[in-house]
């Protein structure tokens, strides 16, 4: 069943309709999201977990006496048709907005939500471009693609690899986790023997797949999204590549194995924080199995949480007006909720690293880092 089916089902609003954050009772809460596009998935997925927190928050009164309502803003992962929905939901008067997956469609809605002056929680975007380009009402609660690089570069290390192939695809996030994952590599002492980028949506990697052969690399990092990646996984293994395979968190959806096959046996990704291994996260897992029949995905926890803080943030503001929740937000110390306190840096990003290291094992993700 599709989101706006299951959400209706779950008692979810998605009404649009123009007027005040506050009108006719009610608070309206903006989710960006990927609804359409390869990263639909994704989309729905965090969608799904704003209507949970929705729901707790008004089964326990609302916010400011007023009960929470949600509007969809569909990026589709697509920088021209995020900022259209951005704009439209700016128009509609929502209290503040939850969500921003692709790093390249959610970096020019800064812009729009910066003007507006609407506060906005980042769930899953995390490319360091954005942190230039934050007005000062964005708060990330991801950790950003410099962590990652690190971890990348660590994890790497200790499994014996001295040679690195990167492959990215050109966009804000995957280019930018491709640059300082090769400068972190580099500076550690090792050899960055390729790097390559993909044109989105590409279905013949043959050429990739041979520049990465001939380099003859330890390991190849893809640090772009899963529905590419695990064809390019594919293509490796069919072309008799041995060596390690890892990829971003924008490949940490278990929908790689479904295109990848056996092929994604061993790969690794370096990922966000994920419900099964969250132990706060075992309520959330039981009602969001009910209510839409399948476990929740990557950044449910994270998009959760960041229903949750914005929540937080009006309650302790006492009112909607921007500049007071914004303040409120960036005040934040160790709030906690699913994945980890949140605390921001100066730069209104997460003050800690929440990445962990994943494995496929059989087709299931594993901790490989524990």
């Amino acid at each position: 069943m599709g989101i706006l089916n299951k959400a209706a089902a779950a008692g979810a609003v998605f009404v649009l309709v123009a007027g005040s954050a506050m009108a006719q009772g009610t608070l309206k809460i903006g989710v960006q999201v990927p609804t359409t596009g390869s990263e639909a998935t994704y989309g729905r997925d965090m969608a799904n977990a704003v209507v949970i927190a929705q729901d707790e928050i008004n089964k326990a009164g609302g916010v400011l006496g007023k009960k929470l309502t949600m509007v969809i803003g569909d990026s589709a992962c697509d920088p021209q048709q995020a900022v259209n929905a951005a704009s439209k939901l700016v128009s509609q008067g929502v209290a503040g907005v939850v969500g921003g997956y692709c790093s390249g469609a959610t970096l020019p809605t800064l812009k729009i939500y910066g003007d507006a002056k609407v506060p906005f929680v980042i769930t899953a975007s995390n490319s360091t471009k954005l942190i230039p380009a934050n007005p000062g009402n964005a708060f990330m609660i991801n950790s950003t693609g410099d962590q990652q690089a690190t971890k990348a570069t660590e994890f790497l290390a200790s499994k014996g690899v001295k040679t690195l192939a990167i492959v990215n695809e050109g966009d804000a996030y995957s280019q930018d986790l491709a640059n300082l994952t090769r400068d972190d590599w580099t500076k550690a002492g090792h050899k960055v023997v390729a790097f390559e980028t993909a044109n989105k949506g590409e279905q013949d990697y043959s050429a990739i797949v041979t520049a990465i052969r001939a380099a003859n690399p330890d390991a190849v990092f893809w640090t772009a999204y899963y529905a590419d990646g695990a064809l390019l996984i594919r293509q490796l293994r069919q072309s008799g590549y041995r060596g390690v395979i890892a990829v971003g968190d924008g490949s940490n959806s278990t929908k790689l194995f479904d295109i990848a096959g056996r092929a994604a046996e061993g790969v690794y990704a370096f990922s966000n924080p994920i419900a099964q291994f969250l132990p706060a996260a075992k309520a959330f897992i039981k009602t969001y199995k009910a209510k839409f029949g399948n476990a929740p995905g990557p950044y449910a926890p994270l998009t959760y949480d960041g229903m949750r803080l914005l929540a937080w943030a009006i309650t302790k503001a006492g009112t909607t007006q921007p500049a007071a929740v914004i303040k409120a937000l960036a005040s934040a110390h160790n709030e906690e909720w699913l994945a980890g306190p949140i605390t921001f840096t100066k730069h209104n990003t997460l003050a800690r690293s929440n990445f962990i290291v994943l494995e496929d094992k059989n087709n299931a993700w594993i901790r490989a880092d524990k």
